[in-house]
Parts: structure tokens; C-alpha cells; sequence
């Protein structure tokens, strides 16, 4: 597995002192703000349409989830997240960007009552980076070659500012109307014109091998359940099957019937957790027709049978 830490994108240079001064400036403005919305541990969907705030208090189990493409800072603490097949770490004033749905283990790594993991995240909206990208035809020039669907570094002085302003305006729920669409597309314009902007290309031009990609992850999040054909998803999204294979796996790192079935035993272990559901149960929910399929797999996946390991993250959440 590959280990990748929060580094200087390609291109990207170092930041000057003083920029580097305004950067912890704008970050304790911010901490100050989640720390006020969150007096207690957990996510807070605030009123603006995809922009999450996050605290916790305390290193946590692992958390299995498929992150929806979206950017996130972290403003105070560290975390560790296993996203496919590889793993990366990133801390504060680090940010990172998913640009497709991609599978993923996280872990609150030495947070504290006193000192907790903080951070923000919004949500990508590829109506806006399709906006863009037909009204400013200088955003689209640039490498669309397929690239991973996720990456890690360190957040750029304006685009933490407009994530600043995001903030405050959840203490001017009026302004929200008309201020925070105008902030969501600076984001999107400032993470497109930036070092990001290639991973963002990459999976939404049209016609790119990226963005044929991402249709086919959009079809596998609705229809996990149902058998997978490779080569009739490929058909699907008018690529050979050879190449689909090798460009589902730059950017999701899995293979399809891999990423299939974390989609499914992701579920499982949500509709056992939540839903209360019986492993037999659950097992044929997800699209499993082998009792004795599912439990293999689920095994080697949570590293311990359906009961036992629903039993000990139950343990673990109390």
C-alpha cells in the first residue's frame, strides 16, 4: 500500500513568510467560528447546501464511507485515511480533493477534548466547474490526462480566505442567499485555476477518459446490487475494455469489481449498524446470492465475520 503525505503539488512553490503568517491568521479566524458552531463532537450540515463543518474529540474507530467528491481543510488536528488502496495522511492547512466517489477508511488520529480535530468541507458541484470551464476558456487549457481521483496538499492563502468568508456567514443567515453562491463558485473557480484544477479537468471534460469514468462510478453507486459485466459497463461509457480497466484503476485504485464490492459490503455493514439488519439479511440486501461469499468477503475486508466485527464497532461507539 502507498503511503503519501500532504505535499507540494507539482509546480507549486513554496509559500513566502508572509504568506504564511496570513495563512495561520485566516485558520485561527476559523477555528475560532467551528468551535463556536460545534460546541460538541460531530458533522454540522450548515444552511449552505454542501458545506459541512467537523469536530472530534477523540480518535475514533474506523469509519467506512465513500467520499462524495468534495474538498475539505483541515483546520486543526490529523487524520489518516486508507481511500482505495492507498493511504495518506494529512494534518493542519492541508486540504484535499476528491474528485470522483471513492471508498474510504478514516481515522481521527491524537484529537483531544481540549485540542480536537476541526475541519470544513464542500461539496463539488460539477454544474459550476462545467460553468466555468465554457465561460472561461483559460481554465480548460491544461493536462486532461487521466489522474487520480483523489489528492492532498497544502491549501492555497485565497482559497482559505473564501473558506473564511463561508464561515462567517453562518453568524448572517440573511446574507446566505445571495453571498454564499458567489463564495461556492470562488471556491470552485480558485481550486480549477489552481494546482488542483488538473484532477478537477481530468474527470469533468467532456469526453475525457476521466470523465467516462466518473459516468461509470455513477452507474455502479446506483446499481451496485445488480451483477456487474465489465464489459457491458465499458460499452456503457464507449471504451474498450482493456482501457477501462486500466483508467478505472488510476483513479479509483480499485478495479471495478473491487470497487463494486466495497459498495457493498459498505452497505452491509451500515444496514447491520444502523437498520439492525441479520448478516443473512444484510448479505442479500446488497446483491449477495452466496451466504457463504459474503461472509468470506466481508472477512477479508473488516478482518473478522459479519457479527463479530458489527458487535465490536457497537462496543467501540459507546
Amino acid at each position: 500500500m502507498q503511503r503519501t503525505s500532504a505535499m507540494i503539488a507539482e509546480g507549486e512553490e513554496i509559500m513566502p513568510e508572509n504568506s504564511q503568517s496570513i495563512l495561520q491568521e485566516k485558520n485561527r479566524l476559523i477555528r475560532g467560528k467551528l468551535l463556536k458552531w460545534l460546541p460538541e463532537q460531530g458533522e454540522y450540515q450548515t444552511q449552505i447546501a454542501g458545506f459541512s463543518l467537523f469536530r472530534f474529540d477523540e480518535g475514533e474507530s474506523c469509519e467506512n464511507c465513500f467520499y462524495e467528491p468534495a474538498v475539505g481543510v483541515v483546520v486543526q488536528g490529523n487524520k489518516r485515511s486508507v481511500v482505495g488502496s492507498e493511504e495518506y495522511f494529512y494534518h493542519e492547512y492541508d486540504s484535499l480533493l476528491n474528485s470522483v466517489d471513492l471508498p474510504s477508511q478514516n481515522y481521527i488520529l491524537d484529537a483531544t477534548p481540549e485540542k480536537p480535530f476541526l475541519g470544513v468541507s464542500l461539496k463539488i458541484d460539477r454544474h459550476i466547474i462545467g460553468q466555468l470551464l465554457m465561460e472561461q476558456p483559460e481554465l480548460a487549457q491544461g493536462s486532461v490526462e487521466t489522474a487520480r481521483g483523489l489528492c492532498v496538499m497544502r491549501i492555497e492563502v485565497d482559497v482559505l480566505d473564501a473558506f473564511l468568508r463561508l464561515t462567517e456567514l453562518l453568524d448572517n443567515p440573511g446574507q446566505i442567499p445571495v453571498l454564499a453562491p458567489m463564495i461556492v463558485r470562488e471556491i470552485h473557480y480558485r481550486l480549477l485555476a489552481g494546482p488542483r484544477g488538473r484532477f478537477l479537468r481530468a474527470i469533468n471534460t467532456a469526453g475525457s477518459q476521466g470523465n467516462r469514468i466518473a459516468q461509470a462510478v455513477s452507474w455502479l453507486r446506483k446499481n451496485y446490487k445488480e451483477p456487474l459485466q465489465v464489459d457491458e459497463l465499458a460499452k456503457k461509457v464507449n471504451m474498450a475494455t482493456s482501457t477501462f480497466h486500466r483508467h478505472f484503476k488510476q483513479i479509483t485504485t480499485l478495479s471495478p469489481l473491487q470497487y463494486q464490492k466495497r459498495l457493498r459490503l459498505y452497505e452491509a455493514q451500515r444496514l447491520m449498524l444502523v437498520e439492525n439488519e441479520y448478516a443473512s439479511r444484510a448479505c442479500l440486501a446488497v446483491g449477495y446470492e452466496s451466504p457463504t461469499q459474503f461472509n468470506r468477503e466481508y472477512k477479508r475486508l473488516f478482518g473478522e465475520p459479519p457479527s463479530r466485527n458489527v458487535h465490536k464497532v457497537r462496543e467501540l461507539q459507546v
